[in-house]
């Protein structure tokens, strides 16, 4: 059961509280995140809210306390914070925060449990295998995907087309990891839907101008073409956003979630599940928010009204 805040019945009231955004961390994505954490604060700072930035490392505890922040905005991605080690803290200390809680975080950040659930809800997703030692041998033929099961933004994610590409690909997602990932590629349109609340944005499809989508293109302004509407058919875009409204129902997630899908023959197959999707000036939940006639300042505002305490 969710506890909402008790600040009153209008975002007023919650313009006189303390919010702390949760940024940085120790991550492999910690530049992603302070990116992310800085364009919030500015927005929060626009919208005529009291916030702080607060640089997430082992001191957070005391800092929560001596900062004495009312709710907490996490922009954190990636390990010891998308995770559900932080949100497990803020839930320990009462702390409102925004996004989902501890069990939805942990599964999606897991992308070997998530599979699984994946798999046990009969959502379409790249048949897979789970290795936890590089000598393992992958019982695909290539081409198919390696990556680490707990990182993300495509960090040490490899597409290895010949086997002469495999031991190499495998120990680059080790570097990262204790246990790894490896999928049957699919070769079709990338898309992504964002869910804010409950409810579902515009589909975008994704068109890397070289390569696929990893972390440069990802990042890099110009890299990438972002087709919205997605040019898709209705009846696909529909089969997408019902996929990623099941996800966040049967996985209890909550605030802003990005669920990532490969489409071919009709089919969408959800690769990823994001809790704490980019907030920078290349990430995809804002372009479909102003897509849909919305400002990043007012995601950023509609996603705090999401904040609370998830048990």
């Amino acid at each position: 059961m969710r506890k909402k805040w008790n600040f009153g019945d209008s975002m007023t009231d919650l313009k006189k509280k303390k919010i702390g955004v949760l940024m940085g961390g120790k991550s492999s994505e910690r530049e992603i995140s302070l990116r992310s954490g800085k364009a919030i604060h500015s927005a929060l700072i626009r919208k005529g809210y009291v916030s702080e930035m607060i640089d997430v490392d082992e001191s957070l505890p005391l800092r929560l306390r001596e900062s004495g922040i009312d709710v907490a905005y996490v922009a954190l991605h990636g390990r010891w914070g998308e995770d559900g080690t932080v949100q497990g803290l803020l839930e320990i200390m009462g702390i409102p925060y925004t996004g989902s809680g501890v069990l939805g975080s942990s599964i999606c950040m897991d992308k070997a449990v998530m599979k699984k659930i994946l798999k046990a809800l009969d959502i379409p997703t790249p048949s897979y295998v789970v290795l936890r030692d590089k000598d393992q041998e992958v019982p695909f033929q290539v081409p198919f995907v390696v990556k680490p099961a707990n990182e993300g933004s495509t960090i040490g994610v490899s597409i290895v087309w010949r086997e002469s590409e495999i031991k190499g690909a495998k120990e680059r997602a080790f570097k990262y990891d204790k246990k790894i990932v490896v999928e049957e590629y699919v070769d079709g349109d990338e898309i992504t839907v964002g869910i804010v609340n409950g409810e579902t944005l515009p589909v975008i499809r994704i068109k890397p101008k070289e390569g696929f989508y990893n972390y440069e293109a990802k990042y890099t302004p110009g890299m990438t073409e972002y087709i919205i509407p997605s040019q898709l058919s209705s009846e696909i875009e529909q089969r997408a956003c019902g996929l990623a409204k099941e996800i966040y129902e049967v996985l209890e997630l909550s605030g802003c979630v990005r669920i990532d899908m490969i489409v071919k023959g009709g089919t969408p197959y959800v690769i990823d599940v994001n809790t704490s999707p980019g907030m920078t000036e290349t990430s995809l939940v804002p372009k479909a928010w102003v897509y849909a006639g919305g400002t990043f300042d007012d995601l950023i505002e509609e996603i705090l009204k999401g904040a609370s305490l998830k048990v």
